[in-house]
């Protein structure tokens, strides 16, 4: 017999194996043709708190890690201010394949892509969901049924939106992308304040 967790493992599995053979969409025949791999998600399957970011980088499609790069270190910075581990959340982003030249995912990719967010989504039950990034705010606001709260991420970030989905009440988070504080050493405070309100 499966216990719960082996049961979400083996759910998550899935999800990956689909993904792997995800011969529809264009960025496959990219990920292919660049010895890349897709970026999952990792973390515990039993996590309270998700965070979704946008698209993998470089170093993320050469490892199939997310978060792996400059990026990663400075949300492991974050998550540190806190008291959180990463083994302890869960991170993924929205599409799962590298686009060109570190381009921001297209519209449609994210469409393409979602279904794979949402089946992860409803298999791990976060009660918190921290979105990174303008591009993984507005589709998770949209996918809960907060369209009509949708600001601009300057506006938007830190503020804590509460929606109702399948299995009971989640928290949405808008942040900043943890790359603003590499390019804009200012932005490292306003990112470690905003991340106290996952502690609380």
């Amino acid at each position: 017999m499966l216990n719960s967790e082996d049961k979400i493992k083996l759910l998550l599995r899935e999800v990956n194996n689909d993904l792997l053979n995800f011969k529809k969409s264009p960025l496959y025949k990219y990920r292919i043709e660049n010895k890349n791999l897709p970026v999952f998600g990792e973390g515990s399957c039993r996590a309270r708190i998700m965070f979704i970011g946008e698209a993998p980088g470089k170093k993320e499609s050469q490892t199939g890690r997310p978060f792996c790069g400059a990026s990663g270190k400075m949300l492991d910075v974050l998550l540190e201010s806190v008291g959180l581990k990463r083994e302890d959340v869960y991170i993924t982003n929205i599409v799962k394949d590298r686009p060109p030249e570190n381009r921001d995912p297209s519209k449609e990719e994210i469409e393409m892509y979602s279904s794979f967010l949402d089946r992860q989504i409803k298999i791990i039950q976060p009660k918190i969901i921290a979105t990174l990034g303008r591009f993984s705010m507005n589709y998770i606001m949209r996918h809960f049924g907060l369209e009509d709260e949708i600001e601009i991420i300057s506006k938007a970030h830190g503020k804590s939106y509460e929606a109702k989905f399948s299995y009971g009440k989640v928290k949405i988070i808008p942040l900043y992308h943890p790359a603003v504080a590499l390019y804009n050493g200012g932005m490292r405070k306003v990112l470690k304040k905003d991340f106290k309100i996952l502690a609380e």
